[in-house]
């Protein structure tokens, strides 16, 4: 039954992801900024925010293949020092990343370049809501493409008790408006 209501959810999801895309496609949304609108010293407090699940959690390791008992066994993580399951960072990087595409890259990005710097000062559990928060640290003209931009975006990610549970300086290729 778990599986079942997972895979429909997986539907739902991709579905909703691909109406986006095909009206991104057309021209109908284009909610990212340009290059030339992201101004260095910028913060953006992303909505919604969003409470994590034991289907994500539990989806998210069994897709990448890691079996980690921490992030899918409620008995074996009962012995940890959490007392509990602790969720998969990779999934709360993607997460904290995913929740700022709407207000900064969503149809204005070529492609992320790299991550300089990941750090998980705190664990994230079952149920616990994610907030994120993104600053423009830096930003420069690409010296070899007129029509693209370096873009420097520092986010962080908080719990509901406001504390830091996901820090990233994520490097990103974006469109120049000029272009």
């Amino acid at each position: 039954m778990r599986v079942e209501v997972a895979t429909k959810m997986v539907a739902a999801v991709a579905y909703s992801q691909w109406l986006i895309l095909n009206r991104i496609n057309r021209g109908l949304i284009l909610a990212g900024k340009y290059f030339e609108e992201l101004e260095v010293g910028a913060v953006f407090e992303h909505q919604p925010h969003r409470t994590i699940t034991e289907t994500d959690n539990l989806l998210f390791s069994t897709m990448t293949h890691n079996p980690q008992p921490l992030h899918i066994d409620a008995e074996f993580a009962k012995q940890s020092q959490y007392g509990q399951i602790l969720v998969n960072s990779l999934f709360t990087l993607g997460l904290v990343i995913g929740l700022s595409v709407a207000d900064t890259t969503m149809g204005t990005t070529i492609g992320n370049l790299g991550m300089e710097k990941t750090e998980f000062p705190n664990p994230v559990f079952i149920g616990d809501t994610i907030r994120v928060v993104t600053r423009i640290v830096d930003k420069r003209e690409s010296k070899t493409k007129p029509d693209r931009g370096i873009v420097w975006f520092e986010h962080i990610g908080y719990n509901q008790r406001d504390e830091i549970v996901c820090e990233c300086l994520r490097k990103g290729m974006m469109i120049r408006k000029s272009s």
